[in-house]
């Protein structure tokens, strides 16, 4: 006589293997579905990019304008974190003790590579500290007067200064930076110790102070001038670049004034935090030289006095390291010493 099945026997060894892979399969499909998608997604929330300078000035301007362009060509947000002061150290220390997970950016100038040669201690290590994304833009500097001094040249500025050497002063950026820089190198050039450096904490803030009428002269980049030349409220006595800016063709370079090597610029590059993921750095720096490789982009940032420079990683780092060997030997010729 046959035996009854029940419906409460015992599972084949066949069942019990279909029904366990069955379980494991849906408990782990969820959680390779979360790593994978986590990857994916990034960014999934905003990128902050901090700039060591406060808004108005060259850097600032900068970068509004490619946060915006990033936004526009990946559909993510990218938000513009101003921290000026100390020269750009209180932003590039911030930003150098974040998080390593992508979502804080470093925008920064030349002051990144002048700083470890012009600072005692530095809230950063300048070779540790961040990995390259992108070279950004340049732009040169000028030396600016209020369209109604008498002076339309930086010889007739100098003699000026000298003639009256209690009355004239110079506004500038943050100490560290080019702008800074090249009007140290100007005083001990032209012997004029009494010209006295009014240090801002940006450069808007530093031409604010020329059109109040505060100072003589402003020493800063060209792009927060640009719109009062062409608008006649300033005058540009020369641009310190290799060559006269295009817009601006009847303004020397201070090398044709017979200033020999005077060649200071506004360079701008996006840095990482060290040890954020390579993935998401690959990802800004692919992004970041597809909006700077526009016509568009190009147009725009010409039209504020910035030159674009699609570069990527290498090149950027390259040129950031090059640069802390060079304004090491300028401010040890101009006899600029730490602080």
């Amino acid at each position: 006589m046959k035996k009854s099945r029940t419906t409460g026997a015992n599972p084949s060894r066949r069942q019990v293997i279909k029904t366990t892979a069955v379980f494991t399969a849906g408990i782990a499909a969820p959680t390779f579905l979360r790593i994978t998608s986590a990857f994916a997604a990034y960014p999934d929330r905003p990128i902050k990019i901090v700039v060591a300078n406060t808004p108005g000035g060259p850097s600032d301007l900068t970068g509004r304008m490619i946060a915006a362009a990033l936004e526009i060509s990946t559909g993510k947000t990218f938000v513009i974190e101003n921290r000026g002061g100390a020269g750009g150290n209180i932003g590039m220390g911030y930003a150098a003790h974040s998080e390593p997970d992508g979502y804080t950016l470093l925008l920064a100038t030349n002051a990144y590579s002048v700083n470890p040669s012009l600072y005692k201690t530095l809230p950063y290590d300048p070779y540790k500290s961040f990995v390259p994304i992108s070279e950004l833009a340049t732009s040169p500097n000028t030396f600016v007067v209020r369209s109604e001094l008498p002076v339309k040249t930086i010889h007739e500025f100098v003699a000026l200064a000298r003639a009256n050497p209690d009355k004239y002063n110079v506004s500038t950026p943050p100490i560290g930076t080019t702008s800074q820089i090249q009007a140290e190198v100007l005083k001990i050039r032209e012997h004029l110790p009494k010209l006295k450096d009014v240090v801002f904490k940006g450069g808007g803030d530093a031409l604010a102070a020329l059109l109040s009428k505060t100072v003589q002269l402003s020493s800063g980049s060209l792009p927060p001038a640009a719109p009062h030349i062409k608008a006649g409220t300033l005058r540009c006595l020369a641009v310190s670049a290799e060559e006269r800016w295009p817009d601006l063709p009847d303004v020397p370079t201070m090398v044709e004034a017979g200033y020999k090597d005077f060649v200071f610029a506004v360079d701008m590059v996006l840095l990482g935090l060290a040890g954020t993921p390579q993935e998401h750095i690959k990802w800004l720096e692919k992004e970041t030289l597809k909006v700077l490789s526009t016509p568009e982009m190009k147009a725009k940032l010409y039209k504020a006095g910035f030159t674009v420079r699609p570069k990527g990683a290498d090149a950027a780092w390259k040129r950031v390291t090059h640069e802390i060997d060079m304004f090491r030997d300028i401010l040890n010729q101009a006899g600029i010493k730490k602080i």
